[in-house]
């Protein structure tokens, strides 16, 4: 994995915005709805292309295929294992729902989302990996289009989710506990992982909102501890599916819940932190940039990273149309690198993605390239005061 070396990098959480018309498509087949696969295909092929090329136009040094070929960031695995059918009934957000008036106005904003990740489909049965051809065919379709641009990544990353969004997004109908699923989830996503770090990626990121977010979701109205247990038995499972990956390898996101809201409920980082770096990765994308999480660079100077591991500091937050100011960007990259004590061990990076799921996107497409453009500047701003 790259340090910044004599500079600043730059990266994003992993989702870019799709083409209405792929959109369309991927909700469709969402809803096991016949989709021409033939157009499907050529859709994803033109939007990879071009967000590759967006990319670098930006300024983003490690990037990736935008999540382009997907529906969403953890749904899409319905297509690709088996166990899954019906449908779940996600709880209730905490900090939504105490406000009757913003509720409704949240119902206003997701009303486009083409893919409803509140009622995804539940594990009916055994969950195993029983279809590696869109996988496959994702892999080389980003290492073929990457290959074709003029300039290329300093690294490039795929996503996937953790056991632990599925099991708490796509709810258990099968499984005897809660325990028993995660580590079936974990087995099949172990195919997944070990295939995308193989094909020469390089870099796998772990999509791991539920290691906090479900704290004021599924254990929102239970007591802290069980929340703890929860995120020690996730990363339990993530470990054992990269039993045969070098850590070096891989990077864990970790965030509070991608939408604008109250988040007054949020999980404090200190009670989450020690847990979260029992994961066996070498770097650990965080929120940052967002009002409620600005002033968690601070854990940083209480608990240090394990040595050699790099944190990758959202200083661009994913849920609002301001675009943040070079300097702004500048500062908190400086802030995070005061705190851990080595600017090299910084990357510069966003809350998160910016269309995790089709249809639901707070920020307007032309503004993410914006804001984006906004993170290279400030990266480099930053790396002129700490590397001189």
């Amino acid at each position: 994995m790259r340090h910044s070396e004599d500079r600043i990098l730059t990266t994003h959480a992993g989702s870019l915005p799709r083409p209405s018309d792929l959109g369309q498509m991927f909700a469709r087949a969402s809803r096991h709805e016949p989709v021409d696969q033939s157009a499907l295909a050529a859709a994803v092929e033109a939007a990879t292309r071009d967000v590759i090329r967006r990319q670098h136009e930006c300024g983003i040094d490690i990037g990736n295929n935008g999540e382009q070929p997907r529906e969403s960031f953890f749904t899409y695995v319905q297509h690709r294992m088996s166990g899954f059918g019906g449908r779940s009934e996600r709880p209730r957000f905490k900090d939504v729902w105490e406000y009757p008036t913003f509720t409704a106005r949240m119902a206003a904003m997701s009303a486009g989302m083409s893919v409803d990740l509140l009622h995804a489909p539940q594990a009916l049965g055994a969950v195993a990996y029983r279809d590696r051809a869109p996988l496959e065919r994702e892999i080389a379709d980003y290492l073929r289009l990457a290959r074709a641009q003029q300039s290329a990544f300093v690294e490039s990353f795929m996503t996937a989710p953790s056991p632990g969004i599925i099991a708490s997004a796509m709810l258990n109908q099968h499984y005897a506990t809660l325990g028993d699923y995660v580590m079936a989830l974990a087995d099949a996503l172990r195919v997944e992982y070990e295939a995308i770090v193989a094909s020469g990626l390089v870099l796998l990121q772990i999509d791991a909102p539920d290691l906090a977010m479900e704290r004021h979701v599924s254990y929102g109205e239970r007591p802290l501890r069980e929340f703890q247990e929860f995120v020690e038995l996730v990363v339990a499972g993530i470990n054992r599916a990269l039993e045969n990956i070098p850590r070096d390898r891989v990077r864990l996101h970790v965030c509070w819940g991608n939408y604008e809201g109250p988040h007054h409920h949020d999980v404090e980082l200190p009670d989450i932190l020690p847990i979260l770096l029992q994961a066996k990765v070498d770097a650990m994308l965080l929120s940052m940039a967002n009002p409620r999480h600005e002033h968690d660079y601070h854990c940083f100077e209480r608990t240090k990273l394990p040595a050699g591991m790099m944190l990758l500091a959202g200083v661009i937050d994913s849920t609002t149309n301001y675009v943040e100011h070079p300097e702004v960007v500048a500062e908190r990259l400086e802030r995070a690198a005061r705190a851990v004590g080595d600017p090299q061990r910084i990357i510069a990076a966003t809350d998160c993605g910016f269309e995790t799921t089709v249809g639901l996107s707070s920020v307007a497409e032309e503004l993410v390239w914006v804001k984006l453009a906004a993170l290279r500047d400030g990266a480099a701003l930053a790396s002129r005061r700490l590397f001189g």
